[in-house]
């Protein structure tokens, strides 16, 4: 067996070995949250407006974060999908599928950033390919790869 592209096979490791710790990091954000509403006595000197302020704050960071990692996701599923495309040992459509969410999840990106309030309309289109996903799960787990002995 050969291998298929060795470059956007390393590529595709460090995109989701970048985005992993990215990921990681972000969670921080989400448990921040949970000290702030603990009502100990130390946050008394907020005002419960401030508080929910510092909350909402704390899952907006968290919400950004998790948009900077999707840059190295959707990078990892265009690779992940070019190779799959190129490698006949799956089929062709389940890559090009791959790559499309891959470009999706690129675009939903760029849309967040740059057209606030519009990303509701990329959803669609991203919960279409995002079944690419589980597809692929699917496909590996019920069929496996077709390699010839």
């Amino acid at each position: 067996m050969r291998a298929v592209n060795k470059e956007v096979a390393t590529l595709m490791a460090l995109f989701i070995l970048v985005s992993i710790p990215v990921l990681v990091v972000n969670m921080l954000n989400h448990f921040v949250a949970l000290p702030l509403l603990s009502g100990a006595d130390y946050l008394k000197v907020f005002t419960a407006d401030q508080l929910y302020a510092k909350v909402m704050l704390s899952l907006d960071l968290y919400d950004i974060g998790y948009r900077v990692a999707q840059i190295f996701f959707s990078l990892y599923f265009l690779s992940l999908g070019y190779l799959v495309y190129k490698s006949g040992f799956i089929p062709r459509l389940l890559g090009l599928f791959l790559m499309i969410g891959g470009l999706v999840y690129l675009i939903n990106f760029f849309v967040f950033f740059l057209f606030p309030g519009f990303e509701s309309t990329i959803l669609t289109a991203l919960e279409v390919f995002g079944l690419s996903e589980v597809l692929f799960g699917l496909w590996l787990f019920v069929k496996g790869v077709r390699v010839e002995k």
